[in-house]
């Protein structure tokens, strides 16, 4: 598919006359090397709502150049976007379609915006020769693309300073100030295509959007929380298709949190709009998890085995477990890619929109959120104790695994409840919420040991079956029986921590 890497720029402001300053011994500079002009020519796709601007992505189909192709931008955080690539065709590639497909839905993206650019290119150099950042200064021609053929024009000039891969990030810095006393400043746009829309839009210019208000009521606070959670589904749905590193488990969570709120807050949100929508966001968890427990799995018993000493691991077990985790992860992968292009999960998508867009408020979300959100926190709680205490009084056995299980699902609701009660309750929450998460923590490896276990079992039967030695997967067994005692005897000391002072006095600090 398409390849990526991480842009590092700043812009500024430029007019044809300027210039650039002399930037040899600023952070390591040792030579500034013109590299000549170029002609670049780009079209800006996105809907005709412009959902991809409004999240601040970029997609682009570029001539010219040493990277022409199709060019998908996200960002990462400030001055930094991860830049995907694909090659140059005449159609969006379909694994750049797939990445927009949280944001765009089913609605088709189309040329929005065409820039021309004039470049002029300065390599930045270091003593040894090798390349530290790219300078260039573009002279800028933006269009307007309508269905009617093409629209207003805006034109300027602007400075880019691209940080070279594996450079160190504080020659930004340095470069700044070097262009600052120069009396070149930061361009107000983040981007071309930002400045483009803003410079060609139809009508008067648009006004910036004022920010939301701060949360005041009880509504407000569990609606911020429900848009948080939401957004993160969004933005984490490129990343769990590109398999990067934590996704499925980040999207995962942001699922359940989603799902908790609903059923913590009901007496925020009518649950008779907010039930189907839990269901369905029970299911997409479900789904995430069968990637995301292989996941833990496979890391779990590969450390298992690496703190081994080499005379207890008998016959080929890392060869095995290698080979049983990469045919596990390959069917969970293509497990999570159909459920991310189902209908289900766009449906599910725009429920979510529309429950922002028009929450379905009860009477007590207009009450203050002291007076209203500790008591949901407080309900979870009393659940989970009881669910704590039935564990507690269970025999070793199938049973109590079971039960130790469901009071960890529960521990987990209730930090959950916390952490979105947070802004309004402050530190008292905060650590609440801690202490919750440690109760979580006991139970969450305990579950982990009941789950390795079975997975122990069926190699060490695979191991038999094929003339290995079984002793190692039963060495590993053994040890994970050991973790799991150890657990249920650590529960009673750490419940007990967290829950002094009682709940309620936690929660009010």
């Amino acid at each position: 598919m398409a390849d990526s890497k991480r842009e590092v720029e700043r812009k500024y402001e430029a007019t044809p006359e300027t210039r650039l300053p002399d930037l040899t011994r600023a952070a390591g500079i040792s030579a500034v090397v013109h590299r000549g002009l170029g002609e670049l020519d780009a079209v800006y796709y996105d809907t005709a709502d412009l959902r991809l601007a409004a999240d601040s992505l970029t997609l682009r189909r570029r001539t010219g150049g040493d990277d022409a192709g199709w060019h998908l931008k996200i960002p990462v955080s400030a001055d930094v976007r991860e830049e995907i690539r694909a090659p140059l065709t005449d159609a969006l590639p379909p694994g750049l379609g797939d990445l927009l497909r949280s944001r765009v839905r089913r609605t088709p993206v189309d040329p929005v915006v065409r820039i021309l650019s004039a470049r002029d290119v300065h390599h930045l150099l270091d003593a040894d020769g090798a390349l530290l950042a790219e300078v260039s200064i573009d002279e800028v021609l933006a269009e307007r693309l309508t269905e009617e053929g093409h629209g207003a024009t805006a034109a300027w000039t602007e400075m880019e300073v691209e940080l070279a891969d594996d450079a160190d990030p504080a020659l930004l810095d340095a470069v700044e100030r070097r262009l600052r006393k120069a009396g070149i400043r930061p361009s107000a746009a983040p981007s071309k295509l930002s400045r483009a829309l803003a410079e060609t839009a139809p009508g008067k210019p648009r006004r910036k959007e004022k920010k939301e208000p701060a949360p005041r009521t009880a509504g407000d606070h569990v609606l911020a929380y429900v848009r948080r959670q939401v957004t993160a589904l969004v933005e984490l749905d490129p990343a769990v298709r590109r398999d990067l590193p934590d996704s499925v488990h980040r999207m995962r969570v942001a699922t359940r949190r989603l799902r908790s709120a609903l059923r913590t807050y009901r007496k925020v949100l009518d649950r008779s709009v907010t039930d189907p929508l839990r269901d369905e966001l029970k299911w997409l968890a479900a789904e995430l998890g069968v990637d995301r427990d292989q996941e833990v799995l496979d890391a779990r018993l590969s450390s298992r085995v690496a703190a081994l000493p080499g005379t207890l691991v008998l016959g080929p077990v890392e060869a095995r477990l290698r080979i049983t985790s990469v045919a596990r992860r390959t069917g969970s992968r293509r497990r999570v890619a159909s459920v991310l292009d189902a209908e289900r999960y766009l449906t599910l998508l725009d429920a979510l929109d529309g429950l922002l867009a028009d929450p379905p408020l009860r009477p007590d979300a207009a009450r203050a959120p002291r007076a209203t959100l500790p008591r949901a926190v407080l309900k979870d709680y009393e659940r989970l104790a009881t669910r704590v205490g039935n564990a507690l009084g269970l025999p070793a056995g199938e049973e109590r695994d079971t039960a130790m299980h469901e009071a960890r699902k529960a521990a987990k609701r209730v930090r959950y409840a916390a952490e979105a009660a947070r802004p309004a309750l402050g530190k008292p929450a905060k650590r609440f919420a801690r202490r919750m998460k440690s109760v979580q923590s006991v139970l969450g490896d305990h579950q982990d040991s009941v789950v390795a276990r079975d997975a122990l079992r069926t190699l060490a039967v695979q191991a038999h079956g094929a003339g290995e030695s079984a002793f190692t997967w039963g060495l590993l067994y053994g040890r994970e029986e050991a973790t799991a005692e150890a657990r249920e005897r650590e529960l009673p000391e750490v419940w007990a921590r967290a829950s002094r002072p009682g709940p309620r006095a936690a929660l009010e600090g």
